[in-house]
């Protein structure tokens, strides 16, 4: 099993709609992409790691994928339209990485 993780820089200034986000951009996700979404998770940065610091990210997702293959064949049909959504709820550049599920729950 695989996950993409798709994370937004938390930068002074930025627009990020955290409603649009979970409540639209996501769920449009999971429904272009079928099964080859097996789940996903929002989150919204609350803290850094030392107290008093900002996240370092504002928000993110993770995409649970059976392959990279997978995932793959489910995004790349829809990528122009999942893209081009990013504008309707955040101003940043997300920064994205696949990674292997070594341990799960």
């Amino acid at each position: 099993m695989i996950k993409v993780s798709v994370m937004y820089p938390n930068k002074d200034g930025a627009r990020f709609d955290h409603a649009y986000y979970r409540d639209t951009h996501m769920p449009l996700v999971k429904a272009r992409m079928g099964d080859a979404c097996l789940y996903y998770t929002v989150d919204r940065g609350l803290a850094g790691g030392a107290p008093g610091t900002p996240p370092t990210y504002v928000g993110m997702c993770h995409i649970f994928s059976d392959s990279v293959e997978s995932f793959q064949a489910g995004f790349g049909p829809h990528a122009k339209e999942i893209l081009a959504d990013i504008a309707n709820y955040t101003d940043l550049t997300p920064v994205m990485q696949i990674s292997e599920i070594v341990v799960g729950h």
